[in-house]
């Protein structure tokens, strides 16, 4: 496992390093925004831990925000910010965990084995040259071994929670599911925030799937107020034989 650690704090930056090592990971430090994503843009990485509170031209939220325009890779921020909106407004930018400082260097240790383990379950059959799965459901194709989802025709990108909410929906049509439930199912024990993170989810979803959208009568996922969502299943304009942009 090859782990990206971006963190200006020295001290801190090598009790991961010495951690993660410990447990078998590869780990490469790097003290700014900049030289992060290029590190990572040459590397091969599993997943990137990094601070919000950087020196140079950009801060740790910024970098979250351009990597995400290109990986999926697993990112989580460690970080002495600790308000819940702090968390909120990282969460919108697509990472995957958020571990507040000072922290117990083995939850770091067990949060990053943990992600970067659902990853590669959730690429593998794309990585085995495995027959793919398609599902569809209204005007969405969900190729599940290799991670894709195409939208009337378009490929869109999912960070690894929306996607994992997205299939959790996709795969319960129809009825509604609590906050809580999704909370439980799809963050599990090292979740951190509050329901609140669904909604920040589940808003991001219907942008993806809803982009563009003109005469749609009823929306992909209806909100119950005070209790949940529901993720209507009536088909749209799904092809009979789809298929994904080349590329």
């Amino acid at each position: 496992m090859n782990i990206l650690i971006i963190e200006d704090d020295a001290a801190i930056a090598e009790l991961e390093k010495t951690y993660l090592e410990f447990y078998g990971c590869t780990v490469s430090l790097c003290d700014n925004g900049e030289e992060g994503l290029e590190r990572f843009e040459k590397g091969d990485f599993n997943m990137v831990v990094v601070d919000i509170m950087l020196p140079g031209a950009f801060d740790g939220l910024e970098f979250c925000r351009r990597l995400r325009r290109f990986s999926d890779v697993p990112l989580m921020v460690v970080s002495a910010k600790a308000d819940d909106a702090d968390k909120i407004g990282a969460l919108g930018l697509g990472i995957d965990d958020y571990l507040t400082k000072p922290f117990n260097p083995g939850e770091l240790v067990a949060r990053v084995k943990a992600h970067i383990g659902r990853y590669e379950n959730l690429t593998k059959k794309e990585r085995g040259g495995e027959e793919h799965e398609l599902t569809e459901i209204r005007d969405i194709v969900i190729d599940r071994g290799a991670h894709r989802v195409v939208i009337r025709g378009r490929e869109a990108y999912f960070t690894d929670k929306e996607y994992q909410l997205l299939l959790y929906f996709v795969d319960h049509p129809d009825i509604v599911l609590t906050r809580e439930r999704l909370f439980d199912r799809i963050w599990g024990y090292e979740a951190f925030g509050d329901i609140s993170t669904v909604t920040v989810h589940v808003k991001k979803i219907r942008d993806k799937l809803e982009k563009d959208l003109i005469g749609e009568t009823f929306p992909y996922i209806e909100t119950i107020w005070g209790v949940g969502y529901r993720f209507r299943s009536e088909r749209g304009s799904v092809a009979a034989t789809p298929s994904f942009p080349k590329g």
